[in-house]
C-alpha cells in the first residue's frame, strides 16, 4: 500500500488515498498501529482522502488521531492534503482554489508555491463558534462560554470554549517557554477529559505577546502535546478577539513549538483564515504485514 508522509510545522501525518483502495479505508486499530513511532510508520494521525461528498469539492478528508479516535477537522492536516492534491490530482493540478469536504463542512484552500520553501497554504476555516451547544459543552446550548473558571491540577484557569469544527478550550496565561509546556502537560489531560466536554476537547494555553502576536502550547485531544495545531491557532486567535486581547481583521502571528501560523479573524467571528506551510517528507510503500 502506497502512502505519503507530510508535516505542517512538525505536526506529522500519513496521507493515504483511499479512493478505490479498500486497504486504506479508515480503521481505528490500523490508525493506532500506523501511528506508532516504534512499531509503525509514526505520525500524529492518518489523513484519509475519500471521494467528495458535495458537488464542486475535489475530495473528502477524514482524520484518525494516533489513538484511533476520529477528529472532525485538522488545520495542519488539511493544508497537507491540499498540497498533496494540488500537486498530484490531474483534474485540479495548479487550480487557484481547492474545495475539500471535511467533518467541519466544505472548506476552501489556496496553495501559493514559489522558491525553495515549502508551499504556503491558506485555508478559509469558516466561522469560529462559541455557543456551548456548538462546542459541544454542557450548560445552556446558546450561551457562550467565555473565560469560565475551570479547576485544574495547577489551580483555576479561565477558559474560553471555541469550535473550529472541532472543540477547543483556550486559556490565556503568563507562563512562557518551558514553563508554558510544563503547565500544558499538567493541566492538558484534566481539561481534555473534563465533565464539561462530553466529546473531550483540545486544550490551548496561550501567552499574549502583543495584540498581533501569541505564544501557544497545545494539548491535542487524542495526541497530547503537539508541535502545531492549525485549528487550535485559529481558536486561540478567535478567543483573543472575543475577549478584547487582539484586533479583528488584523493578521495575528501564532508561535507554536513547530513554527508560526498567520491567522485573521472577522469582527463578527464569521470567518477565520489561516496561512502556513505544508511540507512533503517522503513517499513509501507499506508492507502488507
Amino acid at each position: 500500500m502506497r502512502f505519503s508522509k507530510y508535516h505542517g510545522l512538525g505536526n506529522d501525518f500519513i496521507v493515504a488515498d483511499a479512493r478505490g483502495d479498500e486497504a486504506w479505508l479508515p480503521d481505528p486499530d490500523a490508525a493506532r498501529r500506523l501511528c506508532d513511532r516504534r512499531f509503525g510508520v509514526g505520525a500524529d494521525g492518518v489523513l484519509y482522502i475519500l471521494p467528495p461528498r458535495t458537488p464542486g469539492a475535489i475530495a473528502t478528508l477524514r482524520i484518525l488521531n494516533a489513538d484511533g479516535s476520529e477528529a472532525e477537522m485538522c488545520g495542519n492536516g488539511l493544508r497537507c492534503v491540499a498540497r498533496h492534491l494540488w500537486e498530484r490530482e490531474p483534474a485540479v493540478a495548479g487550480a487557484a482554489v481547492l474545495a475539500i469536504d471535511t467533518g467541519a463542512g466544505r472548506l476552501s484552500c489556496t496553495v501559493q508555491a514559489g522558491g525553495d520553501d515549502p508551499p504556503s497554504v491558506t485555508v478559509d476555516m469558516g466561522a469560529a463558534r462559541l455557543a456551548r451547544g456548538e462546542i459541544p459543552m454542557t450548560g445552556p446550548a446558546s450561551e457562550r462560554a467565555i473565560e469560565i473558571p475551570i479547576a485544574t491540577p495547577a489551580g483555576e484557569l479561565a477558559m474560553t470554549a471555541v469550535s473550529m469544527g472541532n472543540p477547543h478550550a483556550v486559556a490565556f496565561v503568563d507562563e512562557a517557554g518551558a514553563a508554558l509546556r510544563a503547565l500544558a502537560e499538567t493541566v492538558g489531560p484534566a481539561i481534555e477529559h473534563h465533565v464539561l466536554f462530553p466529546n473531550r476537547i483540545n486544550v490551548e494555553l496561550a501567552r499574549l505577546i502583543s495584540r498581533t502576536e501569541i505564544e501557544l502550547l497545545v494539548w491535542e485531544r487524542g495526541c497530547g502535546i503537539t508541535l502545531a495545531c492549525g485549528t487550535g491557532a485559529c481558536a486561540t486567535a478567535a478567543a483573543a478577539c472575543a475577549t478584547g486581547r487582539a484586533d479583528p481583521d488584523s493578521e495575528i502571528t501564532v508561535h507554536l513549538l513547530g513554527g508560526d501560523l498567520a491567522v485573521t479573524v472577522a469582527p463578527d467571528l464569521s470567518r477565520v483564515t489561516m496561512r502556513g506551510p505544508a511540507t512533503h517528507i517522503y513517499d513509501a510503500t507499506l508492507a502488507n504485514e
